[in-house]
């Protein structure tokens, strides 16, 4: 079972995943953070990362149970594509808006005749080693995810539509430009963005799709989510993780020191 079916079956089982955000080129933040991730959102979107550093990520997770999810650029299957065949776990679709854009999301991922996705599966054939196309269609479809992101309030309005898409597993929700889009930049708990967050995720997890989040270091607001009825949920980042622990650790220092010795 590959890390994509475990992360559906883990859920499926009622587990709620926890992992993080992926914006480092250096594999071995991946590779460190393994036995403390369920999955990791590689975000393609927001950093700089390149496709061999996305590729050196997605390969860190081998031999674990941490599912790679990348975060795309855009909904583009030639952005899709070469991602998959590294053979990340699923793509999560940024800004998706209506049913029609959630359909060419959930066909770029999928091969024909169910979808548009190109035949050339380099790391799930294991670089050719497994030779039934037939087989590793079927495992393609069956086992890649494809999320798309609600982040904008013309999602919320197309919500029905949108989680309709045949062949969709989930959403991911974006609560900062949800918030953004509604003229509310950053005020996550304002009852009108908290309303619609609590519709989108409410009615995902009714239609039994997989409903996630990455939200920073809100423990709240996670649990939050979860009890409106997300099941993945991704907090802080490589890097929010790390000046976070050196920010509290420097700050515990000086704050026993003289007055007169600290910076």
């Amino acid at each position: 079972m590959n890390n994509g079916a475990k992360f559906r079956q883990r859920i499926r089982n009622g587990e709620i995943l926890i992992g993080t955000a992926i914006t480092f080129g250096d594999p071995a933040v991946t590779d460190a953070l393994c036995d403390s991730a369920d999955f990791y959102w590689i975000d393609a979107e927001h950093s700089a990362l390149t496709n061999d550093q996305i590729q050196g990520h997605i390969i860190s997770t081998k031999g674990t149970d941490t599912a790679p999810l990348v975060r795309v650029p855009w909904n583009d299957p030639v952005r899709i594509k070469p991602i998959l065949d590294m053979g990340a776990a699923g793509v999560i679709v940024p800004f998706v808006r209506n049913g029609e854009e959630a359909r060419q999301a959930v066909a770029a991922c999928r091969y024909p005749p169910v979808g548009i996705r190109g035949w050339a599966p380099r790391r799930p054939s294991n670089y050719g080693r497994k030779r039934d196309a037939d087989q590793l269609r079927r495992e393609g479809d069956e086992t890649v995810l494809c999320f798309v992101q609600i982040e904008h309030f013309d999602s919320i309005t197309n919500l029905e539509e949108i989680l309709d898409a045949p062949g969709l597993d989930g959403i991911a929700i974006g609560p900062m430009d949800l918030s953004a889009s509604m003229g509310l930049i950053g005020q996550l708990r304002h009852p009108s963005v908290f309303s619609a967050i609590e519709k989108a995720v409410t009615r995902a997890s009714e239609k039994g799709l997989l409903v996630g989040t990455s939200i920073g270091h809100d423990v709240d607001l996670a649990l939050k989510f979860i009890e409106w009825g997300a099941q993945w949920i991704a907090l802080g980042a490589d890097f929010s993780l790390m000046i976070e622990t050196a920010d509290l650790l420097a700050q515990q220092i000086r704050s026993r020191l003289p007055a007169d010795t600290r910076s």
